[in-house]
């Protein structure tokens, strides 16, 4: 991260909520269901396939994931009534991680039961290292008891090439580089060594015949992932790549006029707030659209 953005970061306390809601609505697909179904109905028309997930994360008390649970459920409903090509993404600590793991176990039950029922398919999102373990722990039990589980894992973590070789069998992992602050004792810091263990773990997802969401922004890794593809000669059924929402829109059309699958992660929700904030500490680019509209420059 630059200066400029590093300032950006500092300042954030400073600049109006209205100001990061103006900017954030590239990033998130409204506060309700129904705009986040029109927008992926627009990407389905693209040709993307789309994640949906609902925003929220470090739940206050055991009551809040219940009212996740409910909209998880009518996402379910919406994705069958309205035949979208979509699957769902889940934060373990949104369903009560951070509080009660037997509590967030129940949800995770409950949920893919739900998406069984509509044929459906659920990844369990991978958040900062004081859940790493149970995030694992728990995507196992998910995938041997219902089958129709995914997970991620984080290119700058040490442990990540670890945690590859443990994956079960049928694993399926989206594969990102990784957003969150984690200690310079557990997590690369470095921006190329970054993209070259990347590049290591999406070879080895691949050797273990895993299922690979290859998600990035970045050319290299986009490069890297469609000569790994080549190499280990896979059919298109076999893996996709994975961007963000309103990242690069044409990079996204590349990548999908190259005849390669994509998928894009399709936020929604009132808690948008702290989703925009810690993608503006990713990505300058926000932070640079942040700034011009605070002062009017865009």
């Amino acid at each position: 991260m630059g200066l400029f953005s590093r300032l950006v970061v500092t300042c954030m306390p400073l600049i109006p909520k209205p100001v990061v809601g103006f900017v954030a609505k590239r990033y998130v697909a409204g506060v309700n269901l129904d705009a986040c179904v029109e927008t992926v109905k627009a990407l389905n028309a693209e040709g993307a396939m789309a994640t949906i997930d609902v925003l929220g994360e470090a739940v206050p008390n055991l009551e809040k994931p219940k009212e996740y649970v409910e909209q998880y459920d009518q996402v379910f409903e919406a994705i069958e009534a309205e035949k979208l090509d979509a699957n769902v993404s889940t934060k373990p600590t949104m369903l009560g991680l951070n509080i009660d793991e037997q509590a967030c176990i129940g949800h995770y039950e409950h949920l893919y039961e739900k998406a069984k029922q509509h044929h459906n398919w659920i990844r369990i999102d991978m958040e900062d290292h004081p859940y790493t373990d149970t995030t694992l722990k728990i995507y196992r039990m998910m995938l041997e008891k219902y089958g129709n589980a995914g997970t991620v894992l984080q290119a700058y973590m040490f442990r990540s090439l670890k945690d590859i070789a443990e994956l079960p069998e049928g694993a399926n992992i989206r594969l990102c580089k990784g957003i969150y602050i984690e200690p310079r004792e557990i997590a690369w810091r470095d921006y190329q060594i970054v993209r070259e263990n990347f590049v290591a773990c999406l070879d080895k997802l691949f050797r273990q015949g895993c299922y690979v969401g290859i998600a990035t922004h970045d050319d290299y890794l986009v490069h890297a992932g469609m000569a790994l593809v080549d190499k280990y000669g896979l059919k298109r059924e076999q893996y996709e790549f994975q961007m963000l929402l309103g990242v690069k829109p044409k990079l996204r059309k590349m990548i999908i006029d190259q005849g390669h699958r994509l998928r894009v992660y399709v936020p929604f929700g009132k808690d948008w707030y702290p989703y925009s904030t810690r993608r503006l500490r990713e990505n300058p680019d926000m932070a640079n659209h942040i700034i011009r509209a605070f002062f009017g420059l865009s």
